[in-house]
């Protein structure tokens, strides 16, 4: 199946959500630390609802055991400033979509790291700066899914 990355996730009813996407879809959810919360955070938990022991969720401790447990694969950095589409990327089992941290996004150096097969966007309207961290990974997932006949182990 797919696989997402979150790099330093900030807001733990994102993550929490996350978690649920991950319940449902079979999808694994990998997150760089440091983390904007603890996984006792009560709102991640809320969000997260029953889902945790259903998810598969890992901690990497930096960006390099992230790509150490993660690597070989293909990698697509979820960034507004891209020039491709996320739709325009035929998905393959096992890739990674990265998202980077509410705030922010993902850093340069991050986006321009050797591991990234591509920088894909979602459309938005002129003038938008982001859409919600939870909401674009559940976008995405969902289209690399479709794409796949929403298989279970695609």
């Amino acid at each position: 199946m797919f696989r997402i990355l979150f790099y330093r996730p900030e807001i733990p009813p994102n993550t929490g959500n996350a978690i649920r996407l991950s319940a449902n879809t079979g999808v694994e959810l990998h997150l760089v630390e440091p983390l904007g919360f603890a996984f006792e955070d009560k709102q991640l938990k809320r969000a997260g609802l029953d889902y945790h022991d259903l998810a598969h969720v890992r901690v990497h401790p930096d960006l390099g055991a992230a790509w150490a447990a993660l690597l070989p694969a293909n990698v697509y950095a979820f960034t507004a400033r891209a020039e491709h589409r996320y739709t325009d990327v035929a998905y393959q089992a096992g890739d990674v979509l990265m998202f980077g941290p509410e705030s922010a996004g993902l850093p340069d150096d991050v986006l321009a790291a050797p591991e990234i097969t591509d920088r894909v966007r979602l459309p938005m309207r002129p003038g938008s700066r982001s859409l919600n961290l939870a909401n674009t990974a559940s976008i995405a997932i969902y289209e690399a899914w479709r794409q796949h006949d929403f298989r279970f182990g695609a």
